[in-house]
């Protein structure tokens, strides 16, 4: 592990002033049980093996980097290389941390496991975890996903996953965390949540990092061996909550030379509630129990948000991901709705994968800044999810173009 990532967070789940963990009195027990369980499993080696068995034999770890030759000759500028989370059992980065999470509530002899999930990728990974282990898993969804996903809401089902809708406010992710915490309050004696992303109450932001940083690790590896032990010049991944992003920069944040791109997305526009673009527009705010960067509205509350990809249209971001961004380490990058588009189908007929819309802001901003720069520069992007879950929503919505670009 590198020296940033033994130093942060703090003690108290701080990432210089963004992090903490600010809840109801009720939870705070179960959440320092939780806390306590994972510091004494994270180096005990009965654990480390189990988790390294399911993620080659059963997760199909590790996913390959690729050189994406066609998107590169398209874009005329930077080499583009694609991390292959898309390969990753059930279709996304997520699977490398619920895994990890239900073995961890196993360990602390719980049955059953709650969550919330944005585009259903989580929902999926969870469920899919959830039945490898024996456990019962309950999915907290926005009845506008539900309508938007729907094959992923019908392999939760198929999974054995009780999905329940959040009926609430835009009834998108941030009503599915509301609907899935206000659940697990009345189970927090049986039951552990399972948080999706790098935010919440610590130490969940830790939590999801360590176990997402697998991506990183292994495309440091990789990279180098494409490119005759050399760093990648640039690193990029979408940002809504920020895990698939953590994942992949953690293993690069010591390495200063590498330019870390977070991208976010801008949706239809810059008015409140067109875009969820935190980093850009953002303040600090408390938000779902941790203190990072939110879009607030005129009286202060969590803004309404939006973008095309369910994933990150979310009003705030981890705690890590503010603190990097405030002490310089990272940059955002931006992609509006018909750039994402773009990409998807860029992607899928230059190179023969078809990206989550959440992937496809990462691999739109990778192909504008590649043809920003000097043909021996390197991209790699975090192709964090497959798109089978959006061809419905995008091919009713967006005609599929002629593949002769």
């Amino acid at each position: 592990m590198s020296d940033y990532l033994k130093n942060h967070p703090d003690e108290n789940g701080y990432f210089g002033r963004f992090g903490g963990s600010f809840i109801p009195p009720v939870l705070e027990e179960p959440f320092k049980k939780i806390a306590q369980t994972y510091e004494s499993l994270k180096n005990d080696p009965k654990f480390i093996e189990e988790l390294k068995y399911v993620r080659k034999n059963y997760q199909g770890r590790p996913t390959p980097v690729s050189f994406a030759k066609n998107l590169t000759e398209y874009c005329g500028g930077a080499k583009i290389y694609l991390k292959r989370e898309d390969l990753n059992h059930s279709g996304a980065h997520k699977l490398n941390h619920c895994m990890a999470e239900v073995i961890l509530a196993k360990h602390m002899g719980f049955k059953k496991v709650i969550a919330e999930t944005g585009a259903g990728q989580h929902g999926v990974a969870l469920a899919t975890a959830a039945a490898y282990f024996g456990l019962e898993c309950e999915i907290h969804m926005g009845e506008v996903d539900i309508k938007k996903e729907h094959p992923n809401v019908v392999r939760m089902k198929i999974l054995g996953a009780k999905v329940i809708p959040a009926t609430k406010g835009l009834k998108t992710l941030k009503e599915a965390v509301d609907s899935a915490f206000e659940s697990y309050i009345s189970q927090a004696d049986s039951s552990i949540y399972c948080i999706g992303s790098v935010v919440g109450p610590h130490p969940f932001p830790m939590v999801v990092r360590d176990f997402q940083s697998i991506v990183g690790f292994e495309s440091k590896e990789q990279f180098a061996e494409h490119e005759n032990g050399a760093l990648p010049d640039n690193i990029v991944a979408c940002v809504g909550g920020g895990s698939n992003s953590m994942g992949i920069f953690s293993a690069f944040i010591d390495d200063k030379e590498v330019n870390l791109y977070g991208v976010e997305p801008m949706g239809r526009g810059e008015k409140i509630g067109e875009h969820s673009a935190t980093l850009t527009y953002g303040e600090e705010g408390v938000m779902h129990g941790f203190n990072s960067i939110m879009l607030k509205d005129e009286k202060g509350e969590p803004a309404p948000v939006y973008s095309i990809g369910s994933g990150i249209d979310y009003p705030s971001v981890g705690p890590e991901h503010a603190y990097l961004k405030d002490i310089g380490r990272t940059k955002v990058g931006l992609c509006d709705d018909k750039e994402a588009v773009d990409a998807f189908y860029k992607l899928s007929q230059l190179e023969g994968i078809i990206p989550a819309l959440e992937s496809a802001h990462a691999v739109a901003f990778a192909m504008k800044l590649a043809k920003t720069l000097a043909k021996d520069k390197t991209i790699l992007v975090n192709v964090s999810g497959r798109g089978d879950k959006d061809i419905d929503f995008v091919v009713e919505n967006y005609p599929i173009p002629n593949a002769k670009f």
